[in-house]
């Protein structure tokens, strides 16, 4: 078995829904979970529509609401060349679009936005299972909501998930196609809920880990993670293998091509990830596995951005014990995580990326020393081979970025990175010097 999942742009119009199958069937498993993200700009859309609605602009939101479903009314009379076919798609639409409209007379909640921003993942599986129908390939439309589960920390129920997927599976044990949405699920209270932006890629390694599938395909509009960003240096390249931990790497410090939660489930069962391009399949795309083939070597550059610096300066730091676990216990109290830290004998830097308790994490920290904060940062993030072993790689990477003025280096942490912390004015020529040094 395969899990195969397609981006928004790989289902963004119908021409592109309807070239899924060709897809899929170039493919050698004897059955395959098809993960569907939401058709491209419905998300934004839903999330616009939503804002509207929590903010009592009922009148802004049906507004919204009638222009996507003009959108997908559109979209079917296209995907569609029956009757029938056309007639079950604008039932569909119909149908979600009647669900939104009347959130306008409810007290609008967390729960309400949570169901709106689901909507997109349902209404695109449906609309690609009733074009294999229409066609004539049988497929079993698997709801995400009867066995994606998170708990009460929003971490994933790995035995639950497996349980009741294995079941729903279990029922169709002819079918080869199987169809799901990524993103959504439900929650500790049954609730509909999400796995948030990006979260279908998330989807598709939590099912493909807890199946034990051959491997887990991310089909989106690149081919593969690139050793640099492309928006914003020439001659970038495609990798063509990293090993889990490097692609956790730069998932994470900014590499947009894959959510960075969904190497986890993946490594953690073994099962390899394949990035490859909906819009050009003979690519060969980038495979991520336990295998390192890149030893010795320095690999790619990603960029994170939206970084806040925290520096505490204090001298009772000097020969005290227990000082960083109290500044540490203040995120926790927060839950907001810290991406680098460097210390001193009387100073502590860290960053973040969600500025959410800013203002309430500075009065307490400020009971501890003197507080300097500095918005508009970038994270650089080099990933490659930094073992003890290795040699030489830090002194490159300095080399090419000594015009530069870095506000961090974190170095050591990690066997797989080294994180350098930059004003975002300067990224761009950070990630071009790297780039003409490394590569």
């Amino acid at each position: 078995m395969k899990v195969l999942k397609f981006g928004g742009t790989s289902v963004g119009n119908p021409e592109r829904m309807r070239n899924l199958l060709k897809l899929i069937e170039t493919q050698t498993a004897d059955k395959h979970i098809v993960v569907l993200s939401a058709v491209a700009g419905t998300t934004n859309a839903l999330v616009s529509i939503s804002e509207a609605f929590s903010k009592g602009e009922k009148d802004k939101a049906i507004k919204q609401l009638a222009e996507l479903q003009d959108f997908y009314m559109g979209f079917i009379e296209e995907l569609f060349d029956t009757e029938g076919g056309l007639a079950h798609g604008q039932a569909l639409i119909t149908h979600h679009f009647d669900l939104l409209k009347g959130l306008a007379h409810d007290l609008f909640t967390e729960v309400e936005e949570r169901i709106v921003l689901a909507q997109g993942e349902l209404i695109s599986t449906a609309l690609f299972h009733f074009h294999l129908k229409e066609i004539g390939v049988h497929s079993v439309l698997l709801p995400a909501l009867s066995f994606m589960r998170v708990d009460v920390e929003h971490e994933p129920s790995m035995d639950r998930i497996q349980h009741d997927l294995v079941n729903l599976l279990d029922n169709h044990p002819f079918a080869k196609i199987f169809i799901t949405q990524g993103f959504i699920c439900r929650n500790s209270f049954g609730e509909i809920d999400n796995l948030r932006r990006g979260g279908s890629d998330y989807t598709a390694s939590l099912i493909g880990g807890v199946l034990h599938a051959e491997e887990v395909q991310i089909w989106t509009d690149i081919d593969g993670f690139h050793n640099n960003d492309p928006r914003f240096v020439k001659n970038t390249r495609p990798i063509e293998n990293l090993s889990f931990d490097e692609a956790a790497e730069l998932a994470y410090f900014g590499a947009k091509i894959l959510h960075p939660q969904s190497v986890f489930p993946a490594q953690r069962y073994k099962v390899p990830v394949r990035l490859l391009d909906s819009l050009l399949p003979e690519a060969k795309g980038t495979l991520i596995s336990d295998e390192n083939k890149n030893k010795g070597k320095i690999i790619a550059v990603a960029a994170k951005d939206g970084i806040t610096a925290i520096r505490i300066h204090s001298s009772r730091m000097l020969m005290a014990y227990g000082f960083l676990r109290r500044v540490f216990e203040v995120f926790e109290r927060y839950k907001i995580p810290i991406d680098m830290i460097t210390t001193s004998e009387v100073a502590v830097s860290i960053t973040i990326d969600n500025r959410k308790f800013l203002e309430e994490i500075i009065a307490e920290l400020t009971v501890f020393g003197d507080v300097e904060v500095d918005d508009d940062q970038t994270i650089v993030c080099i990933v490659g081979d930094f073992g003890s072993e290795t040699h030489g790689h830090i002194t490159r990477v300095v080399e090419a970025i000594k015009h530069i003025p870095v506000r961090m280096i974190s170095y050591g942490g990690s066997n797989h990175n080294i994180s350098l912390l930059v004003d975002t004015n300067n990224k761009i020529e950070v990630l071009r010097s790297l780039q003409n040094r490394l590569f």
